[in-house]
């Protein structure tokens, strides 16, 4: 019985992991849409920049500054918050979904370069990176066409959706279940290839900056290192040359 715990561990210590990914996802993407943290590689849920940005993309001509100014003028300031809910119910799941699919492949490259390369070390390359965080990146197209819809749609009387439940059922209702997909070969092309490089160049990053924040550790405490080396490679007695630590660096 002992003996069978023991062998379950390991499938219980993935399961917690995979738990606790999927959960700060979920808690994160809700945050980043009620915040409003900008991040292009979030596909920009984020209210209320977010709006701005669609009608720029989808209403020619025009600037950043007079296009709010216009909305919140014409529209009131709850306008920039148009097109919400359906974010923050489907970024959670979404960001939840993007952290465990990428531990997920990440674990499972992890183990490919452990079989590989028995005895080495199995961290991945950045390619490996990439090739992670391209998986992590796929699933986004009905949140997005929805939210779009909702963003640039007339406000008041010629209002066309209530709601994203509305929005959804008025879609299938007009052209089929396929319609809320419409997009959806142009956000796995963008998705794929932002979230590879995204996340190679996240991990690259840090092992740069891991690399050179250990090259600054030493730049500034080499000074004390040597008096250190010169104290304790001093002699005893009548063959010691520095007294103490103020001794050392005059001799130095």
């Amino acid at each position: 019985m002992a003996s069978e715990l023991k062998a379950n561990e390991p499938n219980v210590a993935v399961w917690r992991e995979t738990v606790t990914d999927f959960t700060a996802g979920a808690a994160g993407g809700a945050a980043q849409v009620l915040i409003g943290e900008y991040h292009l590689l979030y596909n920009s849920y984020d209210q209320p920049f977010d709006l701005v940005k669609v009608r720029l993309q989808t209403q020619n001509g025009g600037n950043t500054l007079p296009t709010a100014r216009n909305i919140w003028a014409k529209e009131g300031p709850l306008a920039f918050y148009r097109g919400t809910l359906m974010p923050l119910l489907g970024v959670g799941a979404c960001v939840s979904i993007q952290f465990g699919a990428f531990h997920g492949i990440r674990q499972a490259i992890e183990s490919y370069n452990t079989d590989k390369r028995p005895g080495h070390d199995s961290t991945l390359s950045i390619p490996q990176y990439y090739l992670a965080g391209a998986g992590a990146g796929h699933h986004l197209g009905p949140v997005e066409h929805i939210r779009i819809r909702l963003q640039t749609q007339p406000h008041g009387a010629a209002r066309i959706y209530n709601g994203p439940l509305g929005c959804a059922l008025k879609l299938i209702g007009t052209a089929g279940i396929a319609s809320i997909y419409r997009g959806q070969a142009v956000i796995l092309l963008r998705e794929i290839h932002g979230y590879g490089v995204w996340l190679a160049a996240y991990e690259g990053l840090i092992a740069l900056c891991g690399g050179l924040a250990g090259e600054a550790l030493w730049l500034l405490s080499h000074p004390l290192d040597v008096l250190k080396s010169k104290m304790q490679s001093d002699g005893f007695g009548a063959e010691k040359k520095h007294r103490n630590m103020r001794d050392a660096f005059r001799h130095t």
